[in-house]
């Protein structure tokens, strides 16, 4: 359930034994590389690391990025208990197990608790609302770390109550020094070893890692693992090595590396490409190497609109109940509602106006004055005068009137249906009511 609060001595034996990227995780800020603008000198959670005054934070970013080593750091540097779960092991018992020691803590010694939660998006709503009360009142301080972006997974609660530190994906220039202190490292990495690996080598890491710390030292590793010592023992490592390893399919791969991006991306571009076929088989793959549904299913939420649109509304209702079907069936069962909202959402006639027509309308409200709203269309309950002037659709034929809605000036048109679907519908409304229909007097 956890690793209970932390035993120094035996979480050093254990790094010992563990795997290269465990065993090379950064053990202070000195150490850690990366994400300057939120742990450079002076930043602000730099200073709350440094002055162990850690107040409840999540930490958002992409897979590799140092979410948990941080979280380490502060398990190294603090007065205070600290305890680890993980989402995708525990549940609603195990978070009031650590509430009520917690509390016992405090109690006995007036000692405070962190409380680090790995991939929190993976609690449902129940499970984070049993954390609330105890981050509310102080018993726990919260670090939750996610993939996902925490203002559509995090219960807004807890949000409020928390700092959001958003970590971006490592540069290759980051990776490459971790890549060499892995191999000069006596006491964690190959130091011990003679493992030489070329400039061009490293280059060549650093790129397919996708920005995942972790990708990379884990094929560093299985490279050196399999190598064939030379003559003098040295093993060296060189691009040629690299492109040859059998097994660089599998290094390549990571469920929540870069091939998490790249198959995302053609699974919407089969959607967006009507080929229902494509999309299910990238689908199936990401299904089948554990990625979250929740994730397929809110991709998919998106395209309805920003795609499909006003083409076929029926799109988002499908992606909107495929999501919340996810949410309550989990999988296996969810894989048929993904597959359903899938294949219609590929089937659909295309539009992109409606979102087109947002961002021109966002255009102008960014290049050109922002109008007040004009007298006749404010709320009549507000201003004396407000309201004054309106005139009701509905005591109107075809319950329409023409009156200005936009700001007086330059403004509009944005939006314009297509002859898609639905929208060819929407696009013969708008003819309609303005068919013969003068202009009325303000």
């Amino acid at each position: 359930m956890q690793d209970s609060f932390i035993d120094h001595a035996h979480s050093k034996l254990l790094r010992q034994k563990a795997p290269l990227a465990e065993r090379m995780r950064p053990q202070s800020l000195s150490d850690f590389r990366g994400q300057e603008s939120l742990i450079g000198s002076g930043k602000q959670l730099s200073r709350m690391i440094e002055s162990d005054k850690i107040s409840s934070i999540i930490l958002y970013g992409p897979p590799g990025s140092g979410k948990t080593t941080l979280a380490n750091i502060i398990a190294l540097s603090t007065a205070c208990a600290f305890v680890r779960i993980s989402a995708t092991s525990s549940g609603a018992s195990d978070i009031r197990t650590c509430i009520a020691e917690a509390k016992r803590q405090l109690s006995i010694n007036g000692k405070g608790t962190i409380l680090f939660i790995d991939e929190i998006h993976r609690f449902n709503k129940t499970q984070q609302d049993t954390l609330l009360p105890a981050v509310e009142n102080g018993t726990v301080v919260l670090i939750g770390a996610t993939t996902e972006n925490p203002y559509f997974e995090v219960n807004s609660a807890l949000i409020s109550r928390s700092t959001i530190f958003r970590l971006e994906k490592l540069s290759e220039a980051d990776i490459g020094q971790i890549l060499a202190r892995a191999i000069s490292d006596k006491e964690a990495g190959y130091g011990n070893m003679k493992v030489h690996a070329d400039r061009e080598a490293l280059e060549m890491l650093s790129s397919i890692s996708g920005g995942d710390a972790r990708i990379a030292l884990n094929s560093l590793e299985s490279l050196v693992a399999l190598a064939e010592p030379d003559g003098n023992g040295e093993i060296h490592i060189s691009v040629g090595y690299i492109e040859s390893f059998e097994q660089q399919n599998a290094m390549l791969y990571d469920k929540s590396g870069q091939s998490h991006y790249d198959t995302i991306s053609a699974f919407i571009k089969s959607l967006r490409g009507s080929d229902p076929d494509a999309a299910l088989y990238w689908m199936a793959k990401m299904l089948d190497a554990g990625e979250d549904p929740k994730f397929i299913a809110r991709r998919m939420v998106i395209f309805a609109s920003e795609d499909v649109g006003n083409a076929e509304p029926h799109g988002l209702m499908l992606a909107v109940s495929a999501f919340q079907a996810v949410e309550q069936v989990g999988l296996p069962e969810c894989r048929y509602n993904l597959a359903q909202a899938a294949t219609f959402l590929a089937c659909c006639p295309k539009s992109n106006a409606s979102g087109a027509a947002f961002f021109k309308a966002l255009g102008d409200i960014h290049s050109k004055p922002v109008a007040a709203v004009p007298i006749y269309l404010r709320d009549g309950a507000g201003t004396f005068g407000s309201g004054e002037g309106y005139k009701y659709p509905h005591e109107y034929p075809k319950h329409y009137v023409e009156q200005d809605y936009l700001p007086s000036g330059n403004y509009g048109p944005y939006y314009q249906p297509t002859q898609q679907g639905h929208e060819k519908r929407l696009a013969a409304y708008l003819s309609w009511i303005h068919e013969s229909e003068p202009k009325q007097q303000e």
